[in-house]
């Protein structure tokens, strides 16, 4: 892997899930997010993991994040007041981040100046894909499928209007 294309992608991926928990508006942090995505399936080719690299962008990237904003609209979600009065809060959690993000690009900095991981042959192939997902993680696959029509149901309870006509 080239550290002149891994290190702008790994940047980019970092940026733009920054962009994701301070956006103001659910649909920029949505989008911000697809971004994100996008960026760990280059991440993912680039460990010549293309299946799931193309499993990131089809599944996360495509169906999920519309699932997402089809969530957010149906929710009307509005953008929040800004917060005031918070400023010493915001500072200690700024420099808890910056101190987690220098020890994290140290250990990272530490990591890759050894010779690097050796993969296997079959990493990332479509066998091995498939046999661990329904083998090894089955049960968590599909509490995820639950979890998340349990999540589209709850939404669209939500969003339902009690004032609609014919409902007494």
């Amino acid at each position: 892997m080239s550290p002149l294309i891994f290190y702008p992608v790994a940047a980019a991926a970092v940026l733009s899930a920054l962009a994701v928990v301070t956006a103001r508006s659910p649909v920029r942090s949505a989008m911000a997010l697809v971004a994100t995505l996008v960026s760990l399936a280059a991440c993912f080719a680039m460990l010549q993991a293309h299946l799931v690299a193309a499993l990131q962008i089809i599944v996360y990237a495509g169906a999920v994040m519309v699932l997402f904003l089809f969530v957010i609209m149906l929710l009307n979600l509005q953008d929040d007041p800004p917060e005031t009065g918070r400023a010493g809060l915001r500072f200690g959690a700024g420099g808890v981040a910056v101190v987690l993000a220098g020890g994290f690009a140290k250990v990272l900095w530490e990591h890759s100046a050894g010779d690097g991981a050796v993969l296997a042959e079959s990493f990332g192939t479509t066998k091995v894909v498939a046999r661990s997902l329904f083998s090894d993680y089955l049960v968590p696959f599909e509490l995820t499928s639950v979890l998340l029509l349990v999540a589209v149901v709850g939404a669209v309870v939500l969003a339902r209007r009690d004032d609609a006509p014919g409902q007494d």
